[in-house]
């Protein structure tokens, strides 16, 4: 089976690598191509365009930041759709918004491409040791003929439903992890200024009710103050959950909390922070930047 993997950032490097481990043919793409040097000399094949990693491809997997991005691999002359034939597979892992990813749905449909929503949950080492958790949503068929491939780079594959369910609830969790951290970063700022000793703090933290993972994987480096080691950038982090909002306007739907998690965010990119691992939002709240 070939398999091309469009997007090599840290968790498309991950799944490019455990492919390859797992012995399929692999053809990679990706806007810069010094990221694929590594791959190429382990056995990948590199693509000057995503069409061209697509042509001959069972199974196209696309993991990039955001809906331009996604549109720039799948559409147009060099895109991913122009080269891939009627029954192939087309894997999206990128999270998206829910408007691009119906239209992405409907323009595979109308070539009889298969298509998988499978947005990616883990950090860059669980990409790094394929054992990834994927959100998932496709046609029963579609992702029986693909799970080999999947079960290359992950180790929990969650079947919401239909295509599009998957990417969908995609944003209901990193809304989730957004306002989680966000509501842990003014507790841990509150009790810094009321003078608590913080390594108490998070031992408090790591075993009391309000301790979710993401809670206790974040906390430590909140009270560190320390977000060069980047897992998710800050700037994807706002732009998923600005994502979650458009979606709850089409819902119908109201998330007051997270619309104020996403104003804090944007302020943390307004000071330049965007490049950092995504709880530095909280230096908004010490005051920090300004």
């Amino acid at each position: 089976m070939q398999i091309a993997l469009i997007g090599l950032g840290i968790m498309g490097g991950g799944i490019a690598k455990n492919i390859l481990k797992a012995g399929y043919a692999l053809k990679v793409h990706n806007r810069t191509r010094a990221k694929a040097d590594a791959l190429c000399a382990a056995g990948a094949q590199w693509a000057d365009t995503p069409r061209l990693a697509a042509e001959g491809a069972d199974v196209v997997i696309s993991v990039v930041g955001d809906d331009a991005a996604s549109k720039a691999t799948w559409l147009g002359d060099n895109g991913a759709f122009a080269a891939m034939p009627a029954g192939s597979i087309a894997i999206e892992c990128s999270t998206l918004s829910a408007d691009w990813m119906r239209e992405w749905l409907a323009l595979a449909a109308a070539k009889q491409i298969g298509t998988i929503d499978a947005p990616l949950a883990g950090s860059k080492e669980a990409a790094a040791a394929g054992a990834l958790r994927l959100l998932i949503g496709a046609e029963a068929e579609v992702l029986a003929r693909a799970m080999p491939v999947l079960k290359a780079f992950s180790n929990d594959q969650i079947h919401f439903g239909a295509p599009g369910t998957g990417a969908f609830y995609k944003l209901i969790n990193n809304m989730w992890a957004a306002s989680q951290v966000m509501a842990l970063a003014e507790g841990l700022v509150l009790a810094e200024r009321a003078g608590l000793n913080m390594d108490s703090v998070l031992k408090a933290v790591s075993i009391g009710a309000s301790g979710s993972p993401i809670v206790k994987g974040k906390a430590a480096q909140v009270v560190a103050g320390s977000y060069d080691d980047v897992h998710f950038a800050l700037r994807w982090m706002h732009k998923d959950v600005t994502y979650a909002l458009r979606a709850a306007d089409e819902a119908g739907a109201t998330l007051p909390t997270i619309a104020v998690t996403r104003e804090i965010l944007r302020m943390a990119l307004q000071r330049g922070w965007g490049d950092l691992d995504w709880p530095v939002f909280a230096e908004v709240l010490r005051g920090k930047g300004l």
